[in-house]
Order: C-alpha cells, then sequence, then structure tokens
C-alpha cells in the first residue's frame, strides 16, 4: 500500500502542507487532537496553485495618510521632502556663492578665473566665505524659523487637512531646537550692533515667547516685562541720546525703539484668513532679501586688498593696488582693483601695505558703551585686542 509522500524534518517525518478550496474554511483542530491558535480563512490562489493552509498571510500595511483636497499626502513623505530641501539650500548655497565670488572677483575673464581657482585654496575660500557671508547665512536662517513658527502655530488652529502647511512650517517642524539656537547665536556674535535688536522679535516669535508664558498672574508678568525693557533701556539709552543730538539718525532711532516693543506682540497665531497670503508674501519677501543682501556678499574680495611698491633700487617707484594672488621665487602674481593681471618681478618690490575696503570705512558715529555700531560683538571685542592702526598714506592715493 503506497503512503503519501513526506519530508524529513529534524524531529521526524513532517506532513506536506494543506490546501483549502477557496470558500470552505479549515477545520481548527489538528491532526493530533489539539486545537489551533485560530481559525484559517481562506487562503489566495496564483495561478492554479493555492496558498499553503499553514502558512499565514501577511496583510499590507497602509501608512496613515491625511487627506489634503483632492490629494492624499503622507505625513512622513512630506517631513522627509521638507528635510531635503533646507539642508540642501543650507549646504548648497555656501558652495554656489564661494564659486560666484571668485568669478566676480576674476571681473568675469575665464583665465582670471582658473588663475584665482588654481591659487585660492578651498579652506581660505572657505574662511573668506564664512567671515563675510556668516551674517548673511544667519539672517536667512533666523527669519526663517521666526516666520516658520508663527506661520506653524497659526496653521495648527486651522481645520485638520484643509491645505497644505507653508513651507517655511514645514522647515521649522523639522528642525531642532538646537539648530535654531545656534543660527541666533551665529547672529547674535556677527551682525552689527545696530541690528541686534531685530533679534528680539524674531527670538520671541521661533521660540513662541509669549508674555502669558513668564508668570500665570498679571502683575508679576507686567513687573517682569518692566525690568526686561527697563534692562534694555539702561543698555542703550547712552545711544539713544547721542542719535537725538546727531539728529539725522532716525534709522537708528527705529532700530533700538521699535524691536522690543514688537517683540510684545509678535508671538503667534494669526487670524486664519491671513495664513496663506502671509505665508506666499513672506517667502517671495525672503527670497528678494537675500538676493538683494546676496550681492555685496559675492562683489566682496576673497584676497586681501594691499598696495605693493614697484621700482629699481635708484629710480621712481609705482604703487600698484590690488590683491596679491601667489608669490614664487620670479614673480608677484597682483589682481588689479582697476582690471586685469600684473606680474611683478620680485626684485622690483620694494614695500607692500595692506589697505581697508571702502565698504569697511564707517558711516555712524554711534556706540553702544564703547562698542561701535557698525562693528559686531565678535569685530568689536577683536578690536579691543588689537586697535585699529592708522591708514597709510598709499592706501588713500587713488587707484
Amino acid at each position: 500500500m503506497s503512503t503519501a509522500p513526506t519530508a524529513t524534518g529534524g524531529d521526524g517525518p513532517v506532513p506536506p502542507p494543506r490546501t483549502s478550496a477557496p470558500g470552505v474554511a479549515v477545520d481548527s483542530s489538528t491532526v493530533d487532537g489539539t486545537a489551533a491558535a485560530a481559525p484559517v480563512v481562506d487562503r489566495p490562489a496564483v495561478g492554479d496553485v493555492t496558498w499553503p493552509a499553514g502558512v499565514p498571510v501577511a496583510e499590507p500595511a497602509e501608512p496613515v495618510v491625511a487627506d489634503v483636497g483632492r490629494v492624499r499626502w503622507d505625513p512622513a513623505e512630506r517631513r522627509a521632502r521638507a528635510s531635503q530641501s533646507f539642508w540642501t539650500a543650507v549646504v548648497g548655497v555656501p558652495a554656489i556663492f564661494s564659486v560666484l565670488r571668485l568669478g566676480v572677483e576674476a571681473g568675469g575673464e575665464l583665465q582670471t578665473t582658473l588663475l584665482l581657482v588654481a591659487n585660492v585654496g578651498p579652506v581660505n575660500l572657505l574662511a573668506g566665505f564664512l567671515t563675510t557671508a556668516a551674517r548673511l547665512l544667519s539672517t536667512g536662517l533666523v527669519a526663517v524659523f521666526a516666520l516658520g513658527a508663527v506661520l506653524a502655530v497659526s496653521a495648527d488652529r486651522l481645520p485638520p487637512g484643509t491645505r497644505r502647511r507653508p513651507l517655511f512650517a514645514r522647515w521649522a517642524d523639522i528642525t531642532p531646537a538646537w539648530v535654531v539656537l545656534a543660527s541666533f547665536l551665529l547672529a547674535l556674535i556677527t551682525w552689527p550692533l545696530l541690528y541686534l535688536p531685530l533679534l528680539l522679535p524674531a527670538f520671541v516669535a521661533a521660540f513662541q515667547l509669549r508674555p502669558g508664558r513668564l508668570h500665570e498672574r498679571v502683575v508679576p508678568r507686567l513687573l517682569l516685562i518692566g525690568a526686561l525693557l527697563a534692562g534694555y533701556g539702561w543698555l542703550m539709552l547712552p545711544t539713544l541720546r547721542a542719535a537725538v543730538r546727531q539728529g539725522d539718525e532716525w534709522l537708528a532711532l527705529a532700530l533700538i525703539v521699535v524691536p522690543p516693543l514688537l517683540a510684545l506682540f509678535i508671538a503667534g497665531p494669526l487670524p486664519g484668513m491671513v495664513i496663506r497670503p502671509l505665508a506666499s508674501v513672506t517667502e517671495v519677501a525672503v527670497l528678494a532679501t537675500l538676493i538683494w543682501a546676496a550681492v555685496p556678499v559675492i562683489s566682496t574680495p576673497v584676497l586681501p586688498l594691499t598696495v605693493t611698491t614697484v621700482g629699481p633700487e635708484s629710480g621712481p617707484t609705482e604703487d600698484v593696488r590690488g590683491h596679491v594672488v601667489t608669490t614664487d621665487d620670479v614673480n608677484m602674481v597682483i589682481l588689479q582693483e582697476k582690471g586685469g593681471v600684473r606680474y611683478v618681478p620680485v626684485g622690483l618690490v620694494r614695500a607692500q601695505v595692506l589697505c581697508p575696503s571702502e565698504e569697511e570705512l564707517p558711516r555712524h558715529q554711534l556706540r553702544v558703551h564703547d562698542f561701535h555700531v557698525e562693528d559686531s560683538l565678535l569685530e568689536g571685542m577683536g578690536r579691543r585686542v588689537r586697535p585699529v592702526h592708522r591708514i597709510d598714506a598709499a592706501c588713500r592715493t587713488p587707484a
């Protein structure tokens, strides 16, 4: 008598898998009389072969999605796209600016650009970018985080699934708190002192520090706000008096007085009817502001400005004003300020002085406790360590 074929396992013969006919349930008891854990339901058929009865069928996992109009958005996918776009902008923008700076400084000439690329190392290029464009980068980050936090808390008040959240709000949601705090610290040490009061409303908006969070009772809350404003007034009072005496420092007066008052009311949420128009307008405004502020950053030289005195030992000399690209045993390569590259024999170099650019010359006569308002905290501390030297007469000579 023939028997059904069996598979041999580690503990003895194992019966072959059973199949079930479509629409017919399988008995829940096993061969040895013990009860199964759960009844076996119908198995899907693949072609002419049915699914084995002893193998469970995994149910497909469906992601949690939110209905947004006619489109179903996956929240995880939205966060991943927002994170990717944010970090792409943070990493890609400095690299693009560095390349553009070399092209602009070369006067748009291909050969001069290649000369700068060959002699300006990536470390020097990165250092030059950080010293000149750090305030631009921090300005963009502070604006995005402040506006994004206000739009995010305002969008939370809307009915769920009404419309897609604003771009800045999504960036604010996926950004860690330490990154936001680091952007404010970078702005604190790189912004000119004249614009530092703008960080007060921006910080309040980014972290949603409403006056009600200071104290639950009204009287202590008002006392704390008054103490903070009094400390700010003590810090800025000498500067305010000097600005009033000069009479033409209206911009400085507005930048000192308005931001602390604006910080009391800037935290959200905003009315629902203005969220979408405000989001579109602020995105365009921030982009336009960054482009406008990026023009001087791109045009700022990477190399230091010098005046090199050239001439024989006994004879007339000439002052060559420009940026030294490289120096070897034969020539000193100078990118002239008026354009063009000049190769000066090393034996003809008699003197060389370092000169400030026109953008570094002060335009205001205001100070905040011995710090000039156009200096950042980093620059102000540096001037205390090593005061500004007198500008050499060669630097005042027009090119």
